[in-house]
């Protein structure tokens, strides 16, 4: 396989890992079940399965894991951007921002223009009709804070 193959092949699973990711930090904050609670129901999900063997699991597990156990911390980062009260998000948009804010944060390597056009198309397909409008303005917010040298350039 050609470095090309490899990069496109490594680009699509970690975008299948971001959209499990959304799915399963969504049913997180929805019940609260264990992380291997919800890793379990997402595997036995005829539909999901498939996206499963695909991504980047390794990418998956980090993300998920990080979320569920750094909420508290990831919510105090992007929380004073809030034009509304984080209890008004919509459960997408509070995943998204929690993903991309751990993104954003702790995988450096991904540009950050990467992150928020991937959260900007998720939300758009899971999110309701404007929500992607409304993570797009706050992750371009965060981008600027978290990667000062990198998002001031743009």
């Amino acid at each position: 396989m050609t470095d090309l193959s490899n990069e496109k092949l490594q680009i699509t699973q970690k975008q299948l890992a971001r959209k499990l990711a959304l799915i399963a930090v969504y049913q997180w904050q929805m019940t609260k079940n264990s992380y291997q609670d919800i890793y379990l129901a997402l595997q036995d999900d005829r539909d999901l399965s498939k996206d499963f063997r695909k991504c980047d699991a390794a990418y998956f597990q980090g993300l998920v894991r990080y979320v569920i156990e750094n909420h508290e911390e990831i919510d105090a980062t992007f929380t004073p951007l809030l034009d509304r009260g984080i209890d008004q998000l919509d459960q997408i948009e509070l995943a998204a921002l929690r993903l991309s804010t751990t993104e954003l944060t702790n995988h450096i390597e991904v540009p950050f223009r990467v992150i928020i056009n991937e959260y900007v198309n998720l939300t758009k397909k899971f999110g309701a009709e404007q929500a992607h409008k409304f993570v797009n303005g706050m992750l371009d917010k965060l981008s600027k804070q978290i990667r000062t040298l990198e998002a001031g350039n743009s």
